[in-house]
């Protein structure tokens, strides 16, 4: 069975699910939680306050963790009722980590035995065979290489949680020699907006206020606090372009591709920006982990 979990910053992705990259971990069964894991004698539930930001995601279990949530998810969804699932991981890091930190996240999932965990009351044992590591933001395109194919020179710009990736694809080859990863996603910007409107307002507010303002929804909030979260909105995106100009990167003359959560929330900036002549979005926040599944399914059949 193959499955591909795209590990954000700000959520976890399979190409069916999406849910905050957040975990509450207890020593004892907690009452009334629907979702609950538990792994080695300790319980986990998922929670909506997400992981701070760490740019080498095996420095604890929490990543395994919501990893095992995920898989779990996948397994519902599937009906799986094997007493051993064999699982085949296909995952993936930013570009200009993946040279680095690839045999590292590899080597993370990876335990001795077969994985016994238990899922809503439910008892599950996989064995993890093989991890797969791909890159993101070329692995997003992979689904969608008709955009890109007969381009001569064409950048992906992949707004996620914490970062802002950005590759270079010359006739749908990605350049090795330009990639790079700007900490600049919407972690950073949410954390701005926060800070603006306690000053401003006196009001705490949280990643959920700020996504239904940008979303449209219905809030409570006063049009003067939404004022302020559209308006730091336009500046946090039109910073993203202006940093790209800074590395070289003119959208004015090369056209783009935008991928990932992020790049759907500032879409509306991005799109009316004089610092983008052509740009096309790719609709999917699951595109990374839908790219990590062909992906793999390509190298399986090669026998890698």
């Amino acid at each position: 069975m193959l499955l591909a979990v795209d590990h954000g910053n700000y959520a976890v992705k399979t190409p069916f699910f999406s849910f905050v990259s957040g975990l509450s971990e207890h020593t004892v069964r907690p009452p009334l939680s629907d979702e609950l894991l538990e792994y080695d004698g300790r319980f986990w539930t998922l929670s909506g306050k997400r992981i701070s930001y760490m740019r080498d995601k095996t420095q604890d279990d929490r990543f395994f963790i919501l990893t095992l949530f995920a898989i779990a998810k996948e397994l519902v969804r599937t009906g799986s009722a094997s007493p051993l699932a064999q699982v085949d991981l296909a995952v993936g890091l930013p570009p200009e980590h993946y040279g680095v930190l690839k045999d590292r996240f590899a080597e993370y999932f990876h335990r001795k035995g077969p994985i016994r965990f238990a899922y809503c009351d439910h008892p599950y044992m996989i064995a993890l065979n093989r991890v797969m590591v791909f890159p993101q933001a070329y692995a997003a395109i992979v689904p969608n290489s008709d955009l890109v194919v007969k381009t001569k020179r064409m950048f992906i710009v992949d707004i996620g949680g914490y970062t802002t990736d950005v590759l270079l694809l010359r006739y749908g080859k990605p350049d090795q020699q330009f990639c790079r990863s700007l900490e600049n996603g919407i972690i950073t910007m949410n954390n701005e907006i926060v800070r603006k409107v306690n000053s401003l307002h006196d009001l705490l507010i949280d990643d959920e206020h700020i996504s239904s303002v940008l979303n449209g929804e219905e809030t409570i909030l006063k049009s003067e606090v939404q004022k302020t979260i559209t308006s730091a909105t336009h500046l946090h995106a039109n910073s993203i372009l202006n940093q790209l100009r800074e590395l070289q990167i003119d959208l004015r003359s090369n056209p783009c591709v935008f991928i990932g959560g992020g790049s759907l929330l500032l879409r509306p900036y991005i799109e009316n920006s004089p610092l983008v002549s052509k740009a096309q979005f790719i609709d999917s926040t699951a595109a990374n982990a839908l790219g990590y599944q062909v992906l793999a399914n390509i190298a399986l059949s090669k026998g890698q």
